[in-house]
């Protein structure tokens, strides 16, 4: 893939937006802990409001990022400036309106794998930057970057505690491939995890999902044959 952009021209778009949109950043980290608390209710409120921030996440990223900023020097963000809005619906829709999305710890490798991705979208993503020398205002902020609050997507969407369905998991897995191959290729070393989490996170997900539809799947049966048994 040619990328028609500089890593000069990619990190200065960055430290312009992050320099127009400040405190946003401040705001994102204070939502995003909010949202950490969801899973731990594990009440229907909680998720609509994680699903709401998700949405905003989204919806804020291919408004401000892609759509005004990034256009600047890659047509194509206006193609991923509208797939990120239109997955910004996808969480009020599934989550919001429909409360499709449902959030809650479970004791299986899904809620420590969720924490990582989570830790190093917020944590570790910005340090990194820093070190390999592209640090703040030049660097991908978690909550209004693609990439980190990607990785912050995938984590959240780990703690869920009933299936997700399918369409939600779409443009954040392609993202994750798309953005992990051209960040890699200016340098973004941090934007490895992207890869991990969109692959892994993807897998683990529909692993879990298959596993919560056979194991249904046997209750049904078994609730048959109890009531087979007991016509008989």
């Amino acid at each position: 893939m040619q990328i028609p952009f500089t890593v000069e021209q990619f990190l200065e778009v960055f430290e312009n937006y992050n320099t127009a949109i400040w405190p946003t950043q401040v705001v994102v980290y204070a939502l995003a802990v909010i949202v950490l608390i969801a899973p731990a209710t594990s009440s229907r409120y909680g998720s609509r409001l994680a699903s709401a921030v998700l949405g905003f996440f989204w919806i804020w990223m291919g408004v401000a990022y892609h759509l005004v900023y990034f256009s600047r020097i890659n047509k194509a963000a206006y193609v991923f400036g509208t797939l990120f809005i239109v997955q910004g619906v996808v969480f009020l829709h599934a989550g919001v309106l429909r409360s499709r999305l449902s959030f809650g710890w479970q004791r299986d490798i899904n809620c420590p794998a969720g924490a990582l991705f989570v830790l190093y979208a917020m944590v570790g993503y910005p340090i990194i930057g820093h070190l390999v020398g592209h640090g703040y205002p030049q660097s991908p902020c978690f909550g209004v970057a693609p990439c980190p609050t990607t990785i912050f997507t995938f984590g959240l969407l780990l703690w869920t505690d009933r299936r997700v369905p399918k369409h939600v998991l779409v443009i954040p897995f392609l993202w994750s491939i798309v953005g992990f191959t051209a960040a890699i290729k200016l340098g973004i070393l941090e934007d490895v995890g992207l890869l991990v989490a969109g692959v892994g996170g993807s897998a683990l997900l529909i692993v879990r999902d298959r596993s919560l539809s056979h194991g249904r799947a046997e209750v049904g049966d078994s609730a048959v044959h109890t009531d087979s048994r007991a016509g008989g």
